[in-house]
């Protein structure tokens, strides 16, 4: 799904913060991408979004080389990826069942094509009860899960969730990632990047381990 073939990034005239990055994330795959803070995980995470663009090396995105591509192609690969951001990014002048639905809205789709898809999703995640209220009465946990929501509405083959747990308790935190695991089993490729080493320890998942710019492959 995703080919990173010697891959450097830098931030103008600055030093590269990422170097020498070679790995694939293949179909159906789970996997963590930790580091310490300051290692560049959020920049990784916009490489494979597509949404930042290399210094040099190539990446390929669902077989296609996306350095061969312009600005306009970009987003219908896009659209096959699931991002959920640190920051939530929800508008508070929707309701949770609004935030969710937006990117169906935004690609022109009727509500009557979705909205049982959205109400069925808002109960997967334990916000039933939630979907018509605005994300300032939300608690931490509760704007995580519509974030998460709001990625899978879509369906993507790809999952990047940057710091999903980094604002919960523990055992909201176990209960995002029960959720995680379970989205992989239904087919999609999950990608979590986190410095919580409790939260690796509960799964035997592949991590991608960022350290001075470079990646190193645990399997």
């Amino acid at each position: 799904m995703i080919r990173f073939e010697n891959v450097g990034l830098r931030y103008g005239m600055g030093p590269e913060v990422l170097r020498d990055l070679s790995f694939e994330i293949g179909p159906r795959t789970f996997q963590f991408l930790t580091g310490p803070s300051g290692a560049g995980k959020t920049s990784l995470i916009r490489l494979i979004f597509l949404s930042l663009r290399p210094t040099r090396g190539l990446v390929y995105a669902f077989g296609k080389d996306t350095s061969r591509l312009g600005r306009t192609q970009l987003p219908a690969l896009r659209r096959r990826i699931g991002v959920v951001f640190q920051d939530f990014r929800l508008l508070d002048h929707l309701t949770t069942y609004e935030n969710v639905a937006l990117p169906l809205r935004v690609l022109g789709r009727e509500e009557t094509s979705y909205r049982a898809d959205v109400v069925d999703l808002l109960k997967w995640v334990g916000l039933g009860d939630r979907m018509h209220v605005l994300p300032p009465v939300l608690s931490g946990g509760e704007k995580q899960r519509a974030a998460i929501a709001r990625a899978l509405i879509t369906k993507p083959e790809l999952l990047l969730a940057d710091e999903p747990t980094g604002n919960v308790d523990p055992p909201l935190a176990k209960r995002l990632l029960r959720l995680f695991i379970e989205l992989n089993r239904l087919g999609t490729s999950v990608v979590i990047a986190t410095h919580d080493y409790a939260l690796m320890d509960q799964i035997d998942a592949r991590r991608l381990i960022l350290s001075d710019g470079r990646v190193e492959i645990q399997d």
